[in-house]
C-alpha cells in the first residue's frame, strides 16, 4: 500500500468517527423519555458505515443491544422468499407468468367471495376467470387474504409462527374464497408468499425453509437466522414494547400473531413472515442485494441482472403502482440512483437498499403500535450521512508530491 492510499484510508476512517452517532443523538430525546427503549441503526455508503446501538434490548434488565441479540423480521421474511424465487427463475424452474397451477394443481380453479344478503345469511360465490400466476402471489395482487383461518392471530398457535405448515397453509388458500379477480387489485398478504414458498418446495422437492438454509442462509454464513431461535438465543433477544404517545414504552410478552414459546413444536416456518434473526446476519443478506447478488463473503447468491431486473424492479402492471412489490420486497416501477429497494416488519424493523450507490439503511426495533415520533428524526440524520462527502483533496494533494 503506497502513501497515497494509506492517508487516503485514514482520511476515511477519520470522517467515519466524526460522523458515528449521527442517528443516535437524533433520537436521543426518545430513548431519554422511555418513549424509545432500543434501537439498532446501520448506514452504508460505498465504504463508509455507521453502526448505532441505541438504548436496551431489555430495559429492566439494563441489557445494552449488540449486533447478536436476535429478534423477529415478521415481514422482512417475504424478501427471502424473493430471493429464493428468483433463484428459480434464473435457473429456468420457474416462470413468473407460469400458472400457480402448473405446480400446485389445487389452483386451477379459484372462487371469488361475492357480497353478502341483506339479512346477512347468505354469501355468493364467482368462478375467477383470470389465471393466477406466480408474478401474482409474490407481488401481492393474487387476491387472497392476509391470513388464511388457521393463523389468525387470535387462535392460540396461530399466527406467523404457528397455523400451519407452508404446503397445507397454500392447500387450504386454494380451497378458500379469495377477495377479487387475480391480477385486478391489490392486497397485502402473507398468505399469497406462502403459496409462492409451496411453489419452491415443489418444484424443488424440499421444504422451502430447507432450500432457504441450503441456497441462502449457509452460503451467506447466517448461522444466527432460523424460524426456531435456540433457548440460547431466546435469553439475549430483544424485547417487546408497546408504544404510548408522550409515555415510556411498556413491556410486551407476546403478540398473537407470533407466540411463545418460539421454538416448540407449534412452530411452522412461514415464508410471509416468522423469520429470526440478528442485526449481524441481516446486514448479511441485505448487502447481498446491494452487492448485485454476492455477499461481503465473495459468495454469489444470484446472478446482476436477477436482482436488477426483478428484485429492485416492481413486476406489478403499470396500473397497480400503490405500495410497488416486486418478490416479496419493495421496490420502485423504474429503477434509478435515487432509487431504493427492500422491506419492513411489523414490529417497526425496515431494511432497504440502493445497488447504484452501494447505500444501505438498516433499522432494528421490536415495538408494537404507533406513533413513532423518532422516525422523521431518523430519516433526517441518515439524509445528513449520505449526503456527506468525504473531502480527500487535501490528501490527495499532499500525496501528490510524494510519488
Amino acid at each position: 500500500m503506497n502513501a497515497k492510499t494509506t492517508l487516503a484510508a485514514l482520511a476515511a476512517s477519520l470522517a467515519a468517527e466524526l460522523l458515528a452517532g449521527v442517528v443516535a443523538e437524533a433520537v436521543k430525546p426518545w430513548v431519554e423519555s422511555g418513549e424509545l427503549p432500543g434501537a439498532i441503526s446501520i448506514l452504508y455508503d460505498n465504504g463508509r458505515e455507521e453502526i448505532d446501538l441505541i438504548g436496551y434490548a431489555d430495559v429492566t434488565a439494563m441489557r445494552p443491544m449488540t449486533l447478536d441479540d436476535p429478534f423477529m423480521q415478521c415481514s422482512q421474511t417475504k424478501g427471502f422468499c424473493g430471493v429464493t424465487v428468483a433463484k428459480l427463475v434464473e435457473e429456468g424452474e420457474i416462470d413468473l407468468d407460469d400458472p400457480v397451477s402448473k405446480y400446485l394443481p389445487e389452483f386451477e380453479t379459484l372462487w371469488i367471495e361475492g357480497p353478502a344478503s341483506e339479512d346477512g345469511e347468505t354469501r355468493t360465490l364467482k368462478k375467477a376467470k383470470n389465471t393466477l400466476t406466480v408474478r401474482m402471489v409474490m407481488n401481492h395482487t393474487g387476491g387472497f387474504p392476509f391470513e388464511i383461518s388457521a393463523k389468525r392471530g387470535d387462535i392460540k398457535g396461530g399466527g406467523w409462527s404457528g397455523g400451519a405448515p407452508i404446503r397445507q397453509t397454500a392447500a387450504i388458500a386454494a380451497a378458500s374464497p379469495i377477495l377479487f379477480e387475480p391480477g385486478t387489485n391489490q392486497k397485502y398478504s402473507n398468505t399469497g408468499i406462502d403459496i409462492g414458498a409451496a411453489v419452491v418446495e415443489a418444484v424443488t422437492g424440499m421444504k422451502w425453509e430447507d432450500y432457504l438454509k441450503k441456497t441462502v442462509l449457509d452460503p451467506l454464513e447466517m448461522t444466527d437466522t432460523w424460524f426456531w431461535p435456540t433457548d440460547e438465543q431466546l435469553s439475549h433477544q430483544i424485547e417487546m414494547y408497546d408504544v404510548h404517545k408522550g409515555k415510556p414504552a411498556t413491556w410486551r410478552l407476546e403478540d398473537g400473531m407470533q407466540q411463545r414459546p418460539y421454538n416448540d413444536s407449534h412452530v411452522f416456518a412461514s415464508a410471509g413472515a416468522g423469520l429470526w434473526t440478528t442485526a449481524r446476519d441481516q446486514l448479511k443478506f441485505y448487502k447481498m442485494l446491494m452487492n448485485l447478488g454476492v455477499g461481503d463473503n465473495g459468495k454469489r447468491i444470484l446472478k446482476e441482472e436477477t436482482v436488477k431486473e426483478i428484485l429492485a424492479k416492481s413486476t406489478r402492471p403499470a396500473d397497480l403502482k400503490y405500495r410497488d412489490y416486486s418478490l416479496g420486497l419493495n421496490a420502485p416501477f423504474e429503477d434509478g440512483e435515487d432509487k431504493w429497494f427492500g422491506h419492513g416488519g411489523a414490529w417497526g424493523t425496515s431494511c432497504t437498499v440502493n445497488w447504484h450507490r452501494r447505500g444501505l439503511k438498516l433499522w432494528i426495533v421490536q415495538m408494537k403500535g404507533k406513533p413513532r415520533p423518532w422516525e422523521e428524526a431518523r430519516d433526517k440524520a441518515a439524509d445528513t450521512f449520505f449526503a456527506d462527502k468525504i473531502d480527500s483533496s487535501g490528501v490527495d494533494a499532499y500525496t501528490g508530491r510524494t510519488e
